[in-house]
């Protein structure tokens, strides 16, 4: 409980902890506030295909904030691109982005931003939480301040550091260390299990790094294979390495994986040493290389099948246009996707023997190491 307190506290202090980036490009005076489309005028669209291309001219009433009910006229400009653009009906819930009069503190311009979803996204989070907290009880109070601690974490601290100019690699495996010891910690307890599962998933991600390392710069991947990562240098931060952002994003997005897999070979582990004190080293380590194998076996599929929703339409697309294979898998966009994928499993696997032979030093008293 005190562990969980000083999680807690310390998402508490992240989340208020400044990034150093608000305000960032927008206009002074700008302000947030919730709108709602009362009129649309569509004479200025054109479709061609199945996407549409013009201006939608709008008329919105503000239904938050300082500027309450007034109503103002706006545009919605489409591009062509059904990924980017949006479509507004009469009725919708916007964001709306207004530039305020320093002078006479009226709006000087107002900007429907997108559709409104902040309510929606705190719905949906709030039933996420006392969903597991109903099904799981105290476990589930620690899982939701692991889940908070860890978005926290991400957001507040380790982007904002790299855009400050910290490596990728260098960051993101700190702050993973950080993220595997508290979520480990308050799901397992300060105990032998949560250090058996601590050391076996630290071994993976920081084996997992070396690998994405190798194999990135071994395919020739240049990084900019991410959505908005080269829009991140034409923002102003050329001094970003887009290879090593690409490679800490490989570890960091299995890091999950291998902390679940470590835990469990680890709580079994645990239990068996329980039921059984006398159990020797030797066994202890045979029985878990057996849970290891089970367990390592589905996981991998989990990540592959975790990592495909990422790349199934492009390779939809490939399909439907006969590209042959071997085409497609020199493509750097899917070249980078088969590193991300791999090299996370191979990862996830590698985790399985490091907390194994973990579990057969931690687990076992003195004592027992003497006997066994």
């Amino acid at each position: 409980m005190i562990f969980a307190a000083v999680s807690l506290a310390a998402t508490l202090l992240f989340f208020i902890l400044p990034t150093g980036f608000e305000g960032a490009g927008q206009a002074a005076g700008g302000e947030r506030a919730r709108g709602k489309v009362i009129e649309v005028n569509n004479e200025r669209l054109i479709t061609i295909g199945p996407v549409k291309q013009g201006e939608q001219q709008l008329e919105v009433e503000i239904r938050s904030g300082r500027f309450k009910g007034q109503v103002f006229s706006g545009s919605n400009n489409l591009m062509g691109k059904i990924e980017l653009d949006k479509i507004f009906s009469p009725g919708d819930s916007v964001l709306v982005i207004l530039s305020v009069s320093e002078e006479g503190g009226g709006i000087r311009h107002a900007q429907v931003y997108d559709h409104y979803r902040t309510g929606k996204t705190v719905f949906l989070g709030m039933l996420f939480f006392i969903f597991i907290i109903l099904i799981m009880g105290w476990m589930g109070v620690k899982i939701v301040i692991s889940f908070v601690f860890t978005a926290t974490a991400l957001i507040r601290v380790l982007f904002p550091a790299i855009l400050r100019g910290w490596d990728p690699i260098f960051a993101s495996v700190l702050l993973t260390s950080l993220l595997t010891g508290v979520i480990i910690f308050l799901v397992g307890g300060l105990t032998r299990r949560g250090l058996t599962a601590f050391a076996g998933s630290m071994g993976g991600v920081l084996l997992t790094s070396l690998l994405a390392f190798f194999f990135t710069y071994w395919f020739n991947i240049h990084g900019a294979v991410r959505p908005f990562a080269e829009a991140l240098l034409y923002a102003g931060y050329t001094h970003l390495n887009l290879a090593h952002l690409f490679i800490s994003g490989i570890f960091l997005a299995s890091s999950g994986a291998m902390m679940d897999l470590s835990m469990d070979i680890a709580s079994a582990m645990d239990e068996i040493k329980k039921q059984y004190p006398a159990v020797s080293r030797m066994s202890l380590i045979k029985s878990g290389v057996s849970v290891s194998r089970h367990v390592a076996g589905t996981m991998s599929t989990t990540l592959l099948l975790a990592y495909s929703a990422e790349y199934t339409a492009m390779i939809m697309t490939f399909i439907a246009q006969g590209v042959p294979l071997e085409n497609v898998i020199n493509l750097v966009w899917v070249s980078s996707e088969v590193v991300h994928t791999l090299v996370g499993c191979f990862g996830l696997v590698l985790v399985a023997p490091l907390t194994v032979c973990a579990g057969g030093i931690i687990l076992m008293d003195r004592k027992d190491a003497d006997t066994g």
